[in-house]
This record gives structure tokens, C-alpha cells and sequence, in this order.
């Protein structure tokens, strides 16, 4: 099966490194025109120099920044067919007690990964239906489907949040052919806060991590990537509301 995403215009969000780089990358040598954002200006201005894309500096938590991303991108090309919403993270938060979490540690997590998935598809929304073509892709974690190896109460429940509101929004949007799918990554080296959290288990934790897994591996960026390439093509047009967990098969 060769997937294609020939002459579709795409905007992916956390595209400064790992995962939305991958899926940025594939979906451009795919055939599409792809739009990149981020938080990190430096991060996803020289990744899109190096790829010849185009970036856009965005806090996607902001609603009328969200608004004004996707509205630049319909202005110029007419549409959007394609926004995978790999923003998110632990905000640089690591596993602590529940006494010890404050109303912004809080809010700040649900902000990255769920405030912005929903601002940016409710601006999607109008020029897809309008279409009458779309795909969204969220990027949850297994921590949407379990308890989380971060420990992070916030980061559990804002991804629990995504994985219901990708289902919520496939039930509205599915009559005019927009999809709406998420998919829950296992563990992936992919970014500092990962990396900081796999260095932590030290090597017996490493150990049992892996052994974990069916496949007895890690997974990569471009593991998560190739689903999300396929969930966004038009290969994919009658999937929809599915939460896929691309996990190496973890226990």
C-alpha cells in the first residue's frame, strides 16, 4: 500500500522536535504542503528551514493565536485538510504527590494538551466542513488509555480529556467526511522530558521497561509517524473515533 498525501495542505503543531517532526517530515515526502508549529521558535523555525516548510510560532493554548494560525493557512492555500495536534507534554513537570500539585501545575498541562487540540480544531472546523474533507489526528499516549509512567495526575487526566474529545469530535464532524482519530504512543525517546524520564529508571527500570513490551524495544518517532500518516490519508476514510495505541504491544 503506498500512501500519499499528494496536494493536501497540512498544519502540524509540536513540531519542534520528535514525534511532529517525524509526522511533519513524512507527511511533506508524502506530497503535501505542510504548515509547522511551536512554542519553540528556534525549534521549529530551523526544522522547517532544513525542510523547506512553513513555520508558525504558536502557544496553542491561545485561542485567538490558534484561530489566526489556521486562518493564515486557509487564506493562502483555501483550506486545510490535515491538522495532527502533537502538541502537549509534562511542561517540564515530573511525578509528585497530590498535596504537592498547585492550580497551575494543573491547568498548565490540560492547557498544552487538551486546550489546544480543541482551539485548533474548532478553527479547522469551518473551512473542512466547508470542504467537506478532513483529518484530524490527535497524539494522546498510552497514558490516555492507563495510568501514566510519569506519575503526572494532570498529564493522565489531560490525555484521558484528548482521548475523549477526539471521540466526541469524530460524532460531530464524521457527516461532513472529516475524521477524527488519536493515537496513544508507547514510551519514544523522542524529546528532553522523555529523555530525562528514561535516564531516571536507571538500568533495572530500563530493563523492565523493555521487557514490558512484546516487542522488546522502545518505540521511535517514526513509529508513531506511520500511523499517523496512514490515519490522515485518504486510505483512512472509514476510520474514524478510533483510539489506536501504538505500543510495541506493552503489558
Amino acid at each position: 500500500m503506498h500512501i500519499r498525501h499528494d496536494g493536501r495542505i497540512a498544519l502540524v503543531t509540536g513540531a519542534a522536535q520528535g514525534i511532529g517532526q517525524a509526522i511533519a517530515k513524512g507527511l511533506s515526502d508524502g506530497g503535501a504542503r505542510v504548515y509547522v508549529a511551536d512554542l519553540d521558535a528556534a525549534g521549529v523555525d530551523g526544522f522547517a528551514q532544513a525542510q523547506g516548510l512553513t513555520a508558525h510560532v504558536l502557544d496553542v493554548s491561545d485561542r485567538k493565536a490558534a484561530g489566526e494560525a489556521v486562518s493564515r493557512i486557509v487564506a493562502r492555500e483555501g483550506r486545510l485538510d490535515i491538522l495532527v495536534n502533537a502538541a502537549g507534554g509534562v511542561r517540564g513537570q515530573v511525578g509528585r504527590p497530590i498535596e504537592e500539585i498547585s492550580e497551575d501545575d494543573w491547568r498548565v498541562i490540560f492547557q498544552a494538551n487538551v486546550d489546544g487540540a480543541f482551539w485548533l480544531a474548532q478553527a479547522a472546523a469551518a473551512p473542512m466542513r466547508h470542504a467537506r474533507f478532513g483529518r484530524i489526528v490527535n497524539i494522546a499516549s498510552g497514558a490516555g488509555l492507563r495510568p501514566s509512567l510519569t506519575r503526572i495526575q494532570a498529564y493522565t487526566a489531560a490525555k484521558h480529556a484528548l482521548v475523549g474529545l477526539t471521540r466526541q469530535l469524530s460524532q460531530e464532524l464524521g457527516r461532513f467526511g472529516i475524521t477524527c482519530n488519536a493515537i496513544a504512543p508507547g514510551f519514544v525517546r523522542s524529546n528532553p522530558s522523555s529523555e530525562r524520564q528514561w535516564q531516571s529508571y536507571g538500568a533495572e527500570g530500563q530493563a523492565r521497561l523493555i521487557e514490558s513490551i512484546h516487542m522488546r524495544r522502545l518505540g521511535t518517532a517514526d513509529d508513531i509517524a506511520a500511523m499517523a500518516l496512514f490515519l490522515s490519508s485518504d486510505r483512512a476514510s472509514w476510520i474514524s473515533g478510533q483510539i489506536v495505541a501504538v505500543d510495541g504491544g506493552r503489558s
